[in-house]
This record gives C-alpha cells, sequence and structure tokens, in this order.
C-alpha cells in the first residue's frame, strides 16, 4: 500500500503547506509545468518525486523530467503527461497510447481544473489535479492525496487551498 500526493502546475510556486499536506505520504507525483527545478528538488527531498514536464517548463527541469512517463504502482500500470485531456476528449500526443493499452489510471494536469473522472469504455480512471500554484485563473488551487493497493486505487481526497 502506498500513499500518493498529486498535483500538478505550480510554475514555480513554492508553498510550505504541500509538505503538510503530503507528511502522510509515500511518494509525490508532480504532473507538470513545475516551473522550476528548485521546486522539484523540495519536493523530491521531503517524499521521492516522479515528474513529468510541462508546456511552461524550462530545459533545465526538461533535462530531469519526461514528457510521458509510464510505470507499474501496486501492480497498476500508471501513465502520466501534462497534456492529456480528459475521457471522450483525449489530447492527440496521447489517445493513440491510451486507446492501444489503457493503463489503469491516466494522470495529466495542464487545465488547471480538478477532474477526477472513470473512462467506463477504457476501464481507466483519469485525475487531473488541478493547479497548485498561483498563475492561472484559478480560484482555489487543489490538490490531490489517495491510496494504491493492490492495483486499484481509492480514498481520494481533494485538498483546497483558496489563492
Amino acid at each position: 500500500m502506498k500513499r500518493i500526493g498529486l498535483l500538478s502546475d505550480t510554475h514555480a510556486y513554492w508553498d510550505e503547506r504541500y509538505l503538510t499536506y503530503f507528511a502522510e505520504c509515500d511518494e509525490i507525483w508532480h504532473a507538470g509545468d513545475i516551473g522550476s527545478l528548485s521546486l522539484a528538488m523540495q519536493l523530491n527531498e521531503f517524499r521521492p518525486l516522479r515528474a513529468v514536464c510541462g508546456n511552461c517548463d524550462g530545459a533545465d527541469v526538461r533535462r530531469f523530467y519526461p514528457e510521458k512517463l509510464c510505470w507499474t504502482c501496486e501492480g497498476a500500470e500508471v501513465l502520466m503527461t501534462h497534456i492529456g485531456g480528459y475521457p471522450g476528449h483525449y489530447d492527440p500526443r496521447i489517445r493513440q497510447q491510451i486507446y492501444a493499452h489503457p493503463p489503469k489510471l491516466f494522470v495529466c494536469g495542464h487545465s488547471h481544473i480538478l477532474k477526477v473522472q472513470y473512462d467506463k469504455a477504457l476501464g481507466m480512471l483519469h485525475i487531473n489535479p488541478g493547479a497548485a500554484g498561483l498563475q492561472g485563473w484559478q480560484q482555489v488551487r487543489t490538490l490531490v492525496r489517495f491510496t494504491a493497493e493492490e492495483g486499484s486505487f481509492r480514498d481520494l481526497e481533494v485538498i483546497e487551498i483558496p489563492r
């Protein structure tokens, strides 16, 4: 069993509360637009970090983090990318891969819109944690925590941080 802390679109904004909210987590996942390598390093010093780069990330972040990341977490395949769309409207850059080999969990960011949706057609959970940073139009910053265990994901919590 693993507790996962998930965030996206920090755009280099560091908030000490990330550490508080992710204190009970075993890993932190960042779905892109990290914004600075120093922010990624701070998260990684606290808990192991899995991350992808986003469209706003510079060369320094892109050297360390790929555009797509695939791995197995507690027996379930996970696919994470920054620009991914959502069930029924997947981005063309990832659509073929998702339909050819759907993971159990698809994670993306980019939209700054929190979305947790099950894709019945593909048997896949989709999570976009919204935006944890200050850049953008969102009025509430969001983070997500959940448990991965025996090939499934449960106990999902949304954390809202007012701007």
